[in-house]
């Protein structure tokens, strides 16, 4: 069974066991809280159990446990206008509260069987097996390719030698302007 649920101006769909960052909430981790504002009540199976409320589903209420309160992501608030040179720059981080959705009630009794929560408290006990890693033995066709070819590279028999008649770019010689030349163009 899930539940929408309005707290804080925004609606989020809710099913117990889950955990959700809603705005800040009074109660310090570990308080119990009731959610009362329920907007709707749906089953798992499909249309036939759902409750729609105008605005609320009467009766219904969703308890939720707080986890811990936190501080939302930073947000820059920009304040600019054109040709004025007036900027203002601040930022914002909302206070959110995370609770955790223990039960959906109806009238006073549980709407859903309880969620399988697992218990985090307890030890396992687990056999560790040692763990052996392999190491690869180079083969003798890989330690010898790489430095052939890196050998092959670097004879100076075989490096390549830049041809000057092939230069695409002509070179053209240097020629000296006369003083009278250069005054009296004419």
């Amino acid at each position: 069974m899930y539940a929408i649920v309005e707290t804080g101006g925004k609606q989020y769909r809710v099913k117990p066991g889950d955990t959700i960052a809603v705005e800040r909430l009074s109660g310090e981790p570990g308080d119990v809280l009731d959610l009362g504002r329920v907007l709707l009540l749906a089953g798992n199976g499909g249309g036939a159990s759902t409750r729609v409320g105008s605005p609320g589903v009467e009766g219904a209420v969703v308890r939720a446990e707080v986890v811990e309160h936190a501080r939302g992501e930073k947000i820059i608030v920009f304040r600019y206008k054109s040709k004025v040179r007036y900027r203002r720059k601040t930022g914002h981080r909302q206070a959110l509260t995370r609770v955790r959705i223990t039960d959906i009630l109806v009238d006073g009794a549980s709407a859903s069987p309880p969620a399988e929560v697992p218990d985090t408290t307890q030890a396992v006990a687990v056999e560790e097996t040692p763990v052996v890693v392999a190491e690869k033995a180079p083969t003798e066709a890989s330690s010898t390719a790489l430095p052939d070819v890196v050998e092959e590279a670097t004879t100076p028999a075989e490096a390549p030698t830049s041809v000057v008649a092939d230069d695409p770019i002509p070179q053209v010689p240097e020629t000296t302007v006369s003083d009278d030349t250069a005054q009296n163009p004419a």
